[in-house]
């Protein structure tokens, strides 16, 4: 991307993509304000250690409206959606599967947290979001990028 200033995880740059023009339903914005405000006690906790480029220099948004739902936190430049999943998700599984289902057709990908973990491994949350981005959006350079294309190992 032009102008874009890279992002690293470790030594691994991470692919950024444009910025979409998302479709949302205005009639959810105030409800997502007050979700905010609301201070819901893992997201809170896990916005603490993502917010104001405190994780890699990656700006998250927090209680984002998309289509006709609200997200906990998006990363608009990974087009990452993060949702914590505690007791508000139990009963609503078919809810969620539509939810999820509508906002990958439309190029997202979805990582999932536990409250539980949020709540009692802060370290290993962050540890293993950051490995799902290396995962799925590293740009590997070097002699990683060269044993990857051309299938060696060592």
């Amino acid at each position: 991307m032009q102008n874009e200033k890279p992002i690293f995880i470790g030594n691994i740059e991470i692919k950024q993509y444009p910025n979409l023009i998302l479709p949302a339903n205005p009639n959810l914005k105030v409800r997502a304000k007050a979700l905010r405000q609301a201070r819901n006690l893992s997201e809170v906790l896990f916005w603490i250690q993502v917010t104001k480029g405190g994780f890699h220099k990656i700006d998250v948004d927090r209680q984002k409206v998309i289509g006709n739902y609200i997200v906990d936190f998006y990363v608009k430049k990974l087009r990452l959606i993060i949702e914590i999943d505690g007791s508000s998700h139990i009963g609503k599984e078919a809810y969620d599967a539509e939810r999820e289902r509508f906002l990958v057709l439309l190029g997202f990908r979805m990582y999932r947290i536990s409250v539980f973990d949020v709540m009692r491994n802060m370290y290993s949350v962050i540890d293993d979001l950051e490995n799902f981005i290396v995962e799925h959006y590293g740009e590997r350079q070097g002699l990683y990028k060269l044993l990857e294309d051309n299938k060696f190992s060592i």
